[in-house]
């Protein structure tokens, strides 16, 4: 396989831009350039500027894109636009990596080190002192959301579980938690398994790593090429042509579209993975169209803000979970609208772009806060720790709807 940085160099995305017409949807529809002029839009910095580049970037306000995808979305011409700019950004980046952006993609190793000090790790996060010196010698913003460490991990839960005395009518399938699902979002990852339980699943959780998307957003195109590699390994391991399964949106997008198409990952190994893999939603949605959904839920009256996440909508799967959320009786749903949370991974925790990513995902909070009923639903860690810090509400996976639904809450 060719270096990392050779595919951004070589910039195979580069074919697309020549479809660009210039016709500027793509501006209109990028939520950063819509509250910042540090950010001049997605067409100066990606096709327009791509005619100049000759290994550097002609201009590092591309280093504002926040690569959420709404302009490869719009583009009637489908034109690669945040592709073509997450490409570029590596290659601009390599000879002046920031230190911090080295450390912010270092997921596995923030759980690790963590959950074993999960009391002390959260007062130390929730601290002004502490906090306010972490901007200053690191450079995260002081009020950027941060997750909630755990006394307990999702692999430790699942060496002890014991699965329902049910027979497994359907088979096996392999769950993926990501990271923030195997460390943070514990709790999410429990009753994703309990629902594929009660189903009828055989859940199988092999040990697994990083995918590596927050080192592919921050430019780290090596790094994570091997994390990505080594988890198709581990993955794999857990039994051959099973569908894998995960309540991660943005995880599983990098193994299905990100890390193919953006670092140009292209080994037997990532195709296999890509193709089985389904987020949960997505997953009950076909299980629905199928007729083997079963809809025997309980009844429950509330209507929920949903936003679906940047990473999700770049799959092209639409929006799944509103579909088996209003399965439930007496659940509506209500679409954000909004173009993107501001979060990004890890963009919004960087202290100079902060202020634009709370600019960004203000319009979200708004409209959280006036549909609440209590909860807001959202299908990515990192967009839900946003949502919750910007609006006060708690911001939860549309499969805790499903549990509760099911009973099994």
């Amino acid at each position: 396989m060719p270096e990392p940085l050779e595919y951004p160099k070589a910039m195979l995305t580069r074919a697309t831009l020549d479809a660009c017409i210039k016709c500027t949807i793509c501006e209109t529809a990028c939520p950063v350039s819509a509250v910042t002029p540090l950010f001049p839009g997605p067409k100066f910095v990606g096709p327009q500027a791509e005619r100049f580049r000759d290994g550097e970037s002609v201009d590092h306000s591309l280093d504002y894109c926040s690569s959420c995808g709404a302009c490869t979305l719009a583009c009637p011409q489908g034109v690669q636009i945040a592709e073509l700019n997450s490409q570029a950004r590596a290659v601009m980046k390599e000879d002046n990596m920031p230190l911090r952006d080295k450390l912010i993609g270092q997921t596995v190793l923030m759980g690790k080190v963590m959950t074993p000090f999960a009391p002390i790790a959260n007062a130390a996060l929730g601290n002004k002192l502490v906090r306010t010196v972490v901007e200053k010698t690191v450079g995260v913003h002081r009020d950027a959301p941060m997750p909630t460490a755990r006394l307990h991990t999702f692999q430790g839960w699942m060496k002890k579980h014991q699965p329902p005395a049910s027979p497994r009518t359907r088979g096996p399938v392999v769950f993926f938690s990501g990271c923030a699902g195997g460390y943070f979002e514990v709790e999410t990852s429990i009753k994703t398994v309990e629902v594929l339980e009660h189903l009828g699943y055989e859940v199988i959780a092999p040990k697994q790593g990083c995918c590596g998307l927050a080192q592919q957003s921050n430019g780290l195109f090596d790094e994570a090429t091997k994390s990505v590699l080594k988890l198709c390994d581990q993955l794999r391991s857990g039994g051959k042509d099973l569908t894998i399964v995960s309540a991660s949106g943005s995880c599983a997008g990098m193994l299905k579209h990100e890390a193919h198409e953006i670092m140009g990952v292209d080994e037997e190994k990532l195709h296999d993975v890509g193709t089985r893999m389904r987020e949960i939603s997505e997953f009950l949605l076909e299980l629905h169209a199928a007729g083997d959904l079963p809809t025997d839920f309980v009844r429950n009256d509330i209507t929920v803000p949903y936003h679906a996440p940047c990473q999700l909508k770049s799959q092209g799967m639409g929006m799944p979970a509103i579909t088996v959320m209003e399965l439930i009786p007496g659940v509506k749903v209500i679409e954000s609208g909004r173009a993107c949370c501001g979060i990004a991974g890890t963009y919004g925790l960087k202290k100079e772009k902060y202020d634009i990513a709370q600019a960004v995902g203000q319009p979200l909070f708004d409209m959280v806060k006036e549909k609440n009923e209590g909860i807001a639903v959202c299908d990515t860690e990192t967009c839900r720790w946003q949502i919750e810090k910007g609006s006060g509400v708690k911001t939860v996976h549309p499969i805790w709807l499903v549990h509760k639904a099911y009973g099994l809450s």
